[in-house]
């Protein structure tokens, strides 16, 4: 009769014990998540993008208005802003006569704006606003934003799916003998250059499948994936996924930390889409749903 009592109350701790490691978990992932919304509501955070306008040879007028080649919101009320002259890859920023616009907290009047191509890029701002010079492959564009944009002022929040510990998976990293240079595709229809280490190969719900990842600066993996989620609950182009730097070629695949690109909130941004073979024929349904404004079809 003891030993029955005993093995009762182990298996009654060990139940307990392990709900209570689940329940950890799940706080885990839903602060990871909170974390994101927060991240994305920042005033500089992707809900701010407010136009994207790629530059000509020669002078690109700047200011308020569909006759400027680089159009701000409504909030610059002086119309003109200045001009931005740009040749052999130089932009060089000409503020207009009594506007008031700063970088690095100071006065601004005329600057050659430094590119996001190799790090920090000049940020130019006024009022509301902030813009910088990107660099996409052979192109060079200005990228607006405008923390007082409607996407930032309207936004009410994210969706997901349920936490679910089941989508959260070992994955072995078959590795190349050498990194391989990734062709990844992007929404601008060209190609950003990235290095991959191998391919990812995990079990899902009984089923062996692989995913293409490539490494970041720190040796921790991104994957960019597609999966038949696509089609009505999540975001059609696909989503993103981090992943920690093997360990002996181990690491682990969370799908509830799956996460919308920048691309699922604003038309403005110059996101990276899946890479061939990184397509899965079952619906992951983890990580985050469909933005609002792409008609989610449930919450």
């Amino acid at each position: 009769m003891e030993k029955k009592f005993a093995l009762c109350l182990a298996l009654v701790f060990g139940s307990l014990g392990s709900a209570l490691a689940q329940s950890d978990y799940v706080k885990a992932v839903e602060k990871w998540r909170s974390d994101e919304e927060t991240n994305l509501k920042k005033e500089d955070g992707w809900l701010t993008l407010a136009g994207l306008f790629w530059l000509k040879n020669g002078v690109n007028t700047v200011g308020t208005g569909s006759q400027f080649d680089v159009r701000l919101t409504d909030n610059f009320r002086q119309e003109r802003f200045g001009e931005i002259d740009f040749k052999n890859g130089v932009a060089t920023l000409k503020v207009a006569s009594g506007v008031e616009a700063t970088c690095d907290d100071k006065p601004v009047s005329t600057i050659d704006l430094v590119s996001d191509e190799k790090g920090k890029p000049t940020e130019i701002r006024v009022g509301s606003q902030m813009f910088y010079l990107i660099r996409r492959e052979d192109r060079f564009g200005i990228r607006l934003k405008d923390n007082e944009s409607k996407a930032r002022l309207e936004f009410k929040g994210l969706n997901w799916f349920p936490v679910d510990e089941s989508y959260r998976v070992a994955a072995h990293l078959e590795a190349f003998p050498e990194p391989k240079e990734l062709m990844v595709p992007n929404v601008l229809g060209g190609h950003f250059k990235m290095k991959s280490p191998g391919r990812l190969r995990f079990s899902l719900q009984g089923q062996e499948y692989s995913l293409q990842p490539v490494v970041q600066d720190d040796g921790s993996l991104f994957i960019i994936f597609r999966d038949a989620s696509n089609l009505r609950e999540t975001y059609s182009a696909g989503r993103f996924l981090d992943a920690d730097k093997p360990v002996e070629g181990k690491t682990t695949l969370d799908f509830n930390k799956a996460e919308n690109p920048p691309c699922a909130f604003t038309h403005y941004a110059t996101c990276p889409l899946p890479p061939e073979g990184n397509d899965l024929p079952v619906a992951i349904r983890a990580g985050e749903k469909r933005y609002d404004h792409q008609g989610t079809s449930s919450n």
